[in-house]
């Protein structure tokens, strides 16, 4: 039997580059994903094993690049602040993981193809 994990490379992963310095992966949406599900920024980079600094960061960066805010802090109340995804940035996670599904299913047959062909000698290097 194979390991699944061996078994499941090759994967795609999907960056978009919105502009020369700004860019949406898996992480920065993954984070995104976080602030949803906790309701802060501090939880979902605890989430991630990440600080709050560098998932604030994160989420600033995300904000300026979209030149509107995914994120939105709320402050104070009895148990303190939180964070949550407005309308933008809820739609930015749906489009990102749309994207990310059909960027799949479009290279499944080609994965398929060098999954089968990683490991097997070519005949260059079984000579």
């Amino acid at each position: 039997m194979q390991k699944s994990s061996a078994r499941s490379l090759p994967s795609l992963s999907v960056r978009i580059d919105l502009d020369k310095e700004g860019r949406i992966g898996p992480g920065k949406i993954e984070l995104l994903e976080n602030i949803r599900t906790c309701g802060s920024i501090s939880a979902a980079g605890r989430a991630m094993d990440m600080s709050y600094k560098r998932a604030w960061d994160l989420v600033d960066e995300i904000n300026r690049i979209c030149r509107q805010a995914a994120v939105e802090r709320q402050t104070g109340g009895k148990n303190g602040g939180g964070a949550m995804l407005t309308p933008f940035g809820q739609s930015l996670v749906a489009r990102y993981r749309k994207i990310e599904r059909d960027a799949a299913s479009a290279a499944r047959k080609e994965l398929a193809a060098l999954r089968s062909d990683i490991g097997r000698p070519t005949k260059a290097a079984s000579r």
